[in-house]
Parts: structure tokens; C-alpha cells; sequence
């Protein structure tokens, strides 16, 4: 048996999944369960049909989550594969089996080139943890509007009193602020009181929400200090940037194998938009948001703090750049230290 390619169309509840060889010619399709079960038995179907190194699968960072990490621990290249475009569904129709073959057929094509995040080391837990932050961030600023919505619609007596107190101030005071007569059975509650009441439940929120961010906090800095400590010494790098440039790396660093794949990853690279006699670059806006808000970061704070980076901005604003396209060389910079300072997460 030869060489044959895994193409995987995954879902919630079930993943169907497709093998073709070299050829292209189809060798099979069936349908498993997205449980541990499922993936033994989609493997084991899959190797009745020929050697199977490499696989494609759709939403490895979602349904396919779990199968990508079951594929790579037993050492499989598992290649992200992005859904079929708009034209090939109208003319073809849109199933599962054909969405499984088109995967196996962007791996033998090379159409599929990028590399799975393997989410299953530290990398995968400070996700985890950026993940609470970021709602727990959320649901505080809307406790705090909250608050601020109340108070501009209270009684004077209530608005005049805390009117003066600053944020902190406030939330403590509103926090501290009971009612006894809005406790006791039978008694009726003025608006004065259920005001009070819900600002104290909103300000109480509010601190919950706080604790629970400065502990989230506190856990990705230790892990960032133990797993990847080179990146807090590059200046304009926090635990936070830190966290986000490693979310998009994933716990592989490895599947980056050059600077330009880090470059384009993080949305720097050039991108080619030349038609006849006009030949241009412009600069690729896809790649991963979050982690091109972090190279801004970066490149901002060194704007303000850092000697040579000052130097180079006049400079080349003398030469007749744009402030625009200065930002844009350096966080090319910016990412070209940082690819060299993730490779070292290898060794």
C-alpha cells in the first residue's frame, strides 16, 4: 500500500472523513464520532487504505480541536484546512464527504500549507486563561456603565452624594451602602432604596470581577515568566503582549519554519497586488489580529521610550515617510525579534 492523504470535514457531534492517494482518485468516506472512540476508529479505518503521514483537517481550532491533537501525538503532519471558496460550491453543491475529500485533496495540492497548533502544552493554558480575563474584562466594564447609567437617572440626594467620589471611591461606597428597612419582611421599598440596592449589587459585582483578574493575572505572569522569559526582556513586552504573541505561535513554535510564514502569520508581510504595467506591494491585512495589535504595542512604546527607535522615526520621516508606513517597518522589526526569540522555545 502506498501513500495515501486524511481529509477530515469535522462538526460537533460527528467528523466525516475522506482518503485519497497520490492519484486524487477516492478511496473511501465515512463518517465517526467526535468522541476519543471516533478518532481510533477514523485512524485505524484510515490505514486500511494506505500510509497515512499527512491529514487535512477543517476547524483544527474549533470541532477539530481534539482530532488535531489526537493526530499529532501520534506524530501525523495535520495541515488547517480553510472551507471550499464561494464559485466551487455553486458549481459542485456543498456535503460533507465532498468538504472531507476537498480537505485530502488540498493536502496533496498544496493548497493546505499551514501547520496545526498542536494546544496541548503551556501555550494552551494561557489561552485558557486569557480567555476568562478577556469576559471577566468585559462583564466589569458593563457592570461599571451599569453603575454610571443609575446614577444619572437617581434622585438628587443619592446622585449629589456620590457625584463628587471618584471610581474606586464610588464602587466602595455603593459596595458599603445597605438599606436595614429594604431587609425587613412586609416592608415596601421606595425607588431611594432599590436604587441603592442594585448600586450595591452592581458595585459588589464589580469587585468580584476585579479579584478575579488580578488572580487570572497574576497566573499568566508566572506562566510567562517560566515558559517563555525571553520575551519580558525585549522592551515594550508585557505578560499580556507576551501572551498573546505565544497564543498565536501555539505550543509548536516549530510549524513557523521561516521569518516571511511568522511575518505573514502576524499580518506584516508584503503582499503582491501588481495587474499589467503596474507593479506595487501592499501590506497583508490578514494574518492574526490580536497578535498585530501586540506588535503595535510594541512598537508604540518603544516610540516613546527608546532612543534608537526615535531616531529611526525622524529619520525616515525626513526621507519622506509616512508615519503610517514607518509603523508598518517596524513592527517587521518587531516581529523579526520576536520569530528569533520563539525559536529558542524549541530547544
Amino acid at each position: 500500500m502506498g501513500e495515501v492523504a486524511l481529509g477530515v470535514d469535522t462538526h460537533r457531534d460527528a467528523h466525516v472523513a475522506a482518503v485519497l492517494p497520490l492519484s486524487g482518485a477516492v478511496l473511501g468516506t465515512e463518517e465517526f464520532p467526535a468522541t476519543a472512540v471516533g478518532y481510533r476508529a477514523l485512524l485505524r479505518w484510515a490505514w486500511k487504505s494506505g500510509t497515512v503521514t499527512r491529514a487535512g483537517v477543517e476547524g483544527t481550532g474549533s470541532y477539530g480541536a481534539c482530532l488535531t491533537r489526537y493526530l499529532l501525538a501520534r506524530g501525523m503532519d495535520v495541515l488547517d484546512v480553510n472551507r471550499m471558496d464561494r464559485a466551487d460550491r455553486r458549481q459542485r453543491g456543498k456535503t460533507d464527504p465532498l468538504d472531507a475529500q476537498n480537505a485530502a485533496r488540498a493536502v496533496l495540492n498544496g493548497r493546505a500549507r499551514a501547520r496545526a497548533k498542536s494546544d496541548d502544552g503551556p501555550v494552551q493554558i494561557a489561552r485558557m486563561y486569557k480567555l476568562t480575563k478577556t469576559s471577566a474584562v468585559k462583564a466589569r466594564t458593563q457592570a461599571i456603565n451599569q453603575v454610571k447609567a443609575v446614577l444619572v437617572t437617581a434622585y438628587p440626594v443619592l446622585r449629589e452624594e456620590l457625584a463628587t467620589l471618584g471610581n474606586a471611591e464610588l464602587f466602595r461606597t455603593c459596595a458599603r451602602s445597605t438599606d436595614a428597612s429594604s431587609q425587613e419582611e412586609g416592608g415596601d421599598e421606595s425607588v431611594l432604596q432599590a436604587t441603592r440596592i442594585t448600586l450595591g449589587l452592581l458595585a459588589h459585582r464589580i469587585g468580584q470581577l476585579s479579584e478575579q483578574i488580578r488572580e487570572v493575572e497574576a497566573r499568566l505572569t508566572r506562566l510567562v515568566e517560566r515558559h517563555a522569559p525571553q520575551l519580558l526582556e525585549v522592551v515594550g513586552v508585557g505578560p499580556d503582549t507576551a501572551v498573546a504573541l505565544l497564543i498565536t505561535v501555539g505550543d509548536n513554535p516549530e510549524r513557523l519554519d521561516s521569518e516571511a510564514s511568522f511575518a505573514a502569520l502576524f499580518g506584516v508581510s508584503p503582499v503582491e497586488r501588481s495587474s499589467g504595467r503596474r507593479q506595487f506591494r501592499c501590506l497583508n491585512c490578514g494574518g492574526d489580529r490580536q497578535a498585530n495589535a501586540a506588535l503595535h504595542r510594541i512598537v508604540f512604546t518603544r516610540l516613546r521610550v527608546v532612543s534608537r527607535t526615535q531616531a529611526y522615526y525622524e529619520r525616515r520621516i525626513k526621507e519622506g515617510k509616512t508615519r503610517r508606513e514607518i509603523v508598518r517597518c517596524l513592527k517587521r522589526y518587531a516581529a523579526r525579534e520576536v520569530f528569533h526569540l520563539v525559536k529558542q522555545l524549541q530547544s
